[in-house]
């Protein structure tokens, strides 16, 4: 069973989410069972990612994600999670190279949605997620349709997501919009939300949302707890090196 875990992080205010949740149950979890628990994040500027991003590099955003790996594997990391949605666009580029096994965050999110019983769930995050293949493949795997918002609401959150949320900046005039989607996505006939950005529970904490949420960053701290706890076996629970890739 493995014992200590690594973030790779990239956007600041996500990933102290994500490790917040994770260092706590993991200090829980030491002093029940009496294992030592680890976990440890590495992560580059989010500048250095952005830039990739916007110039549509996934194979240089894979690197960076890689180089997070490699680093966590020489301190002794056994498998890795990470909290930015956006990343796992290039996360088949780094799973074929990767010194460590991964939990893939909309893989977990799916799994979730499956056992809660949804079958149209609506996707919130920015554009790459909102129009990419990344959530909507892993719905399909469970027979769960997917739905986003229309062209320019997908394109003012986008905007709230990167100018503000990524900078620790949550706006009331963002959380007006994302609590409009979520009631327009209720009439168009979801049964639930995936909030497939870390910082969009930030801007809807205590807020009252008209359809369940499930919230990517907590669903995959929680799944990795689960395999520290010894609760979900790593070798079913992670997408693992790619077929046809060695190192």
């Amino acid at each position: 069973m493995p014992t200590h875990l690594g973030i790779v992080a990239c956007s600041p205010p996500g990933a102290a989410l994500c490790f917040e949740i994770l260092s706590t149950g993991a200090s829980a979890l030491t002093s029940s069972s009496g294992s030592h628990i680890e976990v440890s994040m590495h992560s580059h500027p989010l500048s250095e990612y952005m830039r990739l991003i916007d110039a549509g590099d996934w194979d240089g955003v894979a690197q960076l994600m890689l180089s997070s790996a490699v680093k966590l594997a020489s301190i002794g990391a056994e498998f890795l999670v990470a909290p930015c949605n956006t990343i796992h666009t290039a996360f088949d580029r780094v799973a074929g190279e990767s010194p460590l096994p991964w939990l893939h965050i909309a893989a977990e999110v799916a799994s979730e949605a499956q056992s809660r019983g949804y079958k149209r769930v609506g996707l919130l995050g920015t554009m790459f997620m909102m129009e990419g293949s990344v959530y909507p493949s892993q719905l399909q795997r469970y027979g769960i349709d997917s739905h986003i918002p229309e062209a320019a609401e997908r394109k003012r959150l986008n905007r709230f997501i990167f100018d503000e949320m990524v900078r620790g900046e949550f706006s009331v005039q963002a959380q007006e919009q994302a609590l409009d989607l979520l009631r327009t996505m209720h009439m168009q006939g979801c049964d639930a939300v995936g909030l497939c950005c870390t910082e969009l529970p930030l801007l809807l904490k205590g807020a009252e949302s008209p359809l369940p949420l499930l919230d990517s960053t907590t669903i995959l701290a929680h799944a990795a707890l689960k395999v520290l706890e010894g609760k979900k076996p790593l070798a079913t629970a992670v997408l693992n090196r790619a077929p046809g890739h060695a190192r």
